[in-house]
């Protein structure tokens, strides 16, 4: 079984590839959605909750888990490999790496959460993949909790991603890297905007190659998915038609559960 977590919804771009990647991987995900979001939190907090639910998802037999979340990579990656050395772990981080390498200006952006942006594990990827290109770091405050209550066509919203875009876009920024997996699910917003002036870059696919590399025998069972959340997990539910991903919606097997993790 492979165990994907998130803070909340933002994870299921990740779990949805990772589906289509292995169609006949049993799936975990698990949604912190008591603690939610994550962008605001300290790191000290965010490694705490790992620590616990990396235990629930051992505990429940899964054989590769991944951080289907940036704030939680950054934050808390290091001290999990170290808690649980023998299992293969993918996270996830934002995609400096193909936006630097793919723009043309010389100049990218870097959406993501408060705790993100201001992360040394961001500027470390920076200063490893970007050392060419300038790189402007945006936070987006507020915009994981629009994906986590589905506000996704409040007509209010595009003018704020204008307000962020714009500025970035008018100084040559060509690449524009979605930090947190919740952005995925604002494309339709963000698309418009940036027009043919500037790409998306989002790492969900990255991920899903990632895990089949590691996957083993946690590739091949019944193809079920099995949903918990720390709160509401009747949302988690309904939230897959509201994000399209109906798809895995027809693996799940049961109601979304609640854990005590």
């Amino acid at each position: 079984m492979i165990g994907v977590f998130d803070s909340g919804l933002g994870g299921l771009s990740v779990l949805s590839a990772i589906a289509q990647a292995l169609p006949l991987a049993d799936l975990l995900y698990l949604a912190d959605t008591a603690h939610l979001p994550y962008g605001d939190k300290d790191d000290a907090f965010i490694r705490q909750r790992v620590l616990r639910i990396g235990s629930h998802l051992l505990d429940q037999g899964c054989g590769l888990v991944v951080f289907a979340c940036n704030t939680a990579t950054t934050a808390a990656v290091a001290a999990f490999r170290d808690a649980f050395p023998s299992l293969p772990v993918v996270g996830v981080e934002p995609g400096v790496k193909p936006a630097a390498a793919a723009s043309r200006s010389g100049r990218i952006a870097v959406l993501a959460t408060t705790s993100t942006a201001r992360s040394q594990r961001l500027a470390q990827l920076i200063r490893q993949y970007a050392g060419a290109v300038h790189v402007d770091i945006e936070a987006c405050p507020g915009w994981a909790t629009r994906v986590e209550t589905l506000r996704l066509d409040d007509p209010g919203f595009a003018d704020e991603a204008q307000r962020h875009l714009t500025p970035l876009l008018a100084a040559g920024v060509d690449q524009i890297v979605l930090g947190c997996t919740h952005y995925a699910f604002l494309r339709p917003t963000l698309e418009p905007i940036v027009a043919d002036q500037a790409t998306l870059v989002e790492v969900a696919d990255a991920v899903a190659r990632q895990c089949v590399r590691l996957a083993g025998p946690a590739a091949f069972g019944s193809g079920r998915l099995k949903l918990l959340a720390t709160a509401h997990p009747e949302r988690l539910q309904a939230a897959l038609p509201a994000l399209g991903l109906n798809g895995l919606g027809n693996r799940l097997r049961s109601a979304a559960s609640l854990v005590a993790a």
